[in-house]
């Protein structure tokens, strides 16, 4: 590319534009047209001379464009008539499309207390919709108990079905491996000092009293929470949920209610699969490892466990379910019709359902110590 300038008259400047433009070369600097415009005597009209003029794309227009600004600001003239037609009309069309205002404007950091007021705004928001979203469950459930919630049987037998059999294999695998590390974490100290045994007594009460339900419901906030995160917020997409309040429909009742139900019956199910398999994973470790004999890690463990040490799990297995299902559903109903915000439901789900576990299990363990279960 090559570009001079040449004064024709005393207030009119030519500027010859010839050779190949093409946006891999960069355009001229701004600077070296300045001055050599910005001259005395200052010129008060441009013209544009493109006989020899070559192959061209969008650095040729992009450099006119940002001539042409220069000259706007200096009151200075500019003829287009010796442009290619092409490079003029695009320079018309750049011209009459004005700039959006603010488009350049830098992006500035709110201040702390405007950012601390905002997040506050957002929290009680979030509060008050899941407030009401439990309201409107409770309204739900007690319509079920009188026997006027709508929602289809078949669908409460399929969720169960998904929320029960087919969250068994990996419910199966975590809980081994959190029994296996459990027995291999006390039997190392407990080899110190000769009591090896305990092993059976640890794995076992941790299993029942703990992990057993924490571990499944965390298992069970990341599958089938998320799951109904992104089933409910692909019908809030689709104006699926909206087909059903003009149908007279409560979707509280016919899409919310059966998922609850469903983790509520089968989270403490699958918590005593659960103990089950973390109780199996460290018999693995107190055999394998420590010589125990599997009558006698079966003898201590039942030494060690009765119905009393399984009622916290459950109680807490229970509870937990209600946090996974109402994490879920209350996601999905909040999800914005759009296809990130669906994968934006799903991810939220998760976050709460674990917060909510973590901090419901610690409220829990502290009333239970009080009771004395």
């Amino acid at each position: 590319m090559n570009i001079s300038f040449d004064r024709a008259a005393e207030n009119t400047v030519v500027v010859r534009i010839g050779g190949d433009w093409s946006i891999a070369n960069g355009l001229p600097l701004m600077e070296e047209v300045e001055g050599r415009l910005g001259a005395q005597p200052a010129p008060a009209r441009i013209v544009f001379d493109a006989g020899e003029l070559g192959a061209w794309d969008s650095s040729l227009p992009a450099f006119l464009s940002k001539l042409t600004s220069y000259c706007a600001q200096k009151s200075i003239e500019v003829v287009r008539q010796g442009l290619p037609g092409g490079v003029a009309r695009l320079l018309e069309l750049a011209a009459a499309v004005p700039e959006k205002e603010d488009a350049r404007r830098e992006q500035r950091k709110a201040p702390f207390l405007s950012r601390v007021g905002e997040a506050t705004l957002e929290v009680t928001e979030s509060i008050g919709e899941m407030l009401a979203f439990i309201g409107e469950a409770t309204v739900s459930f007690w319509r079920l108990l009188r026997g006027k919630a709508r929602f289809r049987r078949s669908d409460l037998w399929v969720l169960i079905q998904e929320c029960g059999a087919q969250a068994l294999p990996i419910v199966s695998l975590i809980s081994l491996l959190v029994g296996l590390i459990l027995a291999f974490v006390g039997a190392i100290q407990l080899k110190l000092f000769g009591a090896q045994i305990y092993v059976a007594d640890l794995v076992g009460i941790a299993m029942a009293r703990e992990m057993g339900a924490m571990m499944t419901a965390i298992v069970m906030a990341g599958r089938t929470g998320a799951a109904f995160a992104a089933q409910l917020g692909t019908m809030e997409v689709n104006e699926e949920i909206d087909a059903l309040k003009t149908l007279g429909i409560s979707p509280m009742d016919f899409l919310v209610m059966p998922r609850m139900l469903a983790l509520v019956l089968m989270l403490p199910l699958l918590c005593l699969y659960s103990n089950l398999m973390g109780i199996l994973g460290g018999g693995l470790v107190g055999i394998g490892m420590l010589d125990i004999s599997p009558v006698h890690y079966f003898l201590e463990t039942k030494a060690a466990l009765n119905l009393m040490q399984f009622a916290p799990g459950l109680i807490k297995a229970v509870v937990f379910g209600v946090m996974v299902a109402v994490a879920g559903c209350l996601r999905g109903m909040q999800c914005k019709r759009s296809a990130s915000a669906v994968g934006e439901a799903a991810t939220s789900s998760v976050v709460t359902a674990i917060i909510a576990i973590i901090v419901s299990d610690a409220i829990l363990t502290v009333v239970f110590n009080q009771i004395g279960i």
